[in-house]
């Protein structure tokens, strides 16, 4: 997996950064949109239990595409997010997985920044390049932006939130019930 991650570009730009980060066929009937919070135990939970089930059976089936979002909740899971951009756009997925995983060691350690930077130098992130990214004014900005965006069009106000071809899920989800969701989506797209 590290092999995977390493080694990482940082984007030129935050335009670049925040390019969509999405899994699946852009052709699919059905668009899944998660908007996700990097410190939050309920996304994690999603990550590790339901979205390898609905990448299976629906994203590789290309039935439905995936796409994910920060909606960072606290100054930690911003931090987070604006690092996750950080990594080569190609690897984001891989780093957010990571993340996800460990979240219990680096989001509850004494010091979560420096195990984030750990994790950030796993995915190739130089120790001056995390600093930078960190300090990244656009990128932060763009981030809390696109998450404001996702209130306003959507009434995101908690995570892990999704919108499944409009319909909005909120709440962690058992793969039944999001298969539920998606075969409803496919339904209704004909």
């Amino acid at each position: 997996m590290l092999a995977a991650l390493a080694p990482a570009l940082r984007p030129a730009s935050a335009a670049e950064a925040l390019a969509e980060t999405a899994l699946g066929s852009p052709d699919a009937p059905v668009t899944i949109i998660e908007y996700s919070s990097l410190t939050c135990p309920h996304c994690a939970a999603f990550h590790r239990d339901t979205l390898p089930k609905v990448k299976e059976s629906y994203i590789d089936t290309g039935k439905a595409r995936f796409v994910y979002r920060d909606f960072p909740l606290g100054r930690l899971a911003l931090a987070a997010a604006v690092v996750g951009r950080c990594v080569d756009p190609a690897r984001h997925f891989a780093f957010i997985d990571m993340l996800y995983r460990d979240q219990d060691a680096w989001s509850q350690s004494r010091d979560p920044l420096a195990e984030l930077k750990v994790r950030a130098q796993l995915a190739g992130v130089s120790d001056s390049q995390f600093e930078a990214c960190l300090d990244d004014k656009a990128l932060i900005q763009a981030i809390q932006q696109r998450a404001q965006d996702g209130q306003q069009q959507y009434g995101i106000d908690s995570t892990p939130s999704f919108i499944v071809n409009g319909k909005k899920i909120t709440g962690e989800q058992s793969f039944e019930a999001f298969g539920k969701a998606i075969d409803a989506a496919l339904a209704e797209a004909g």
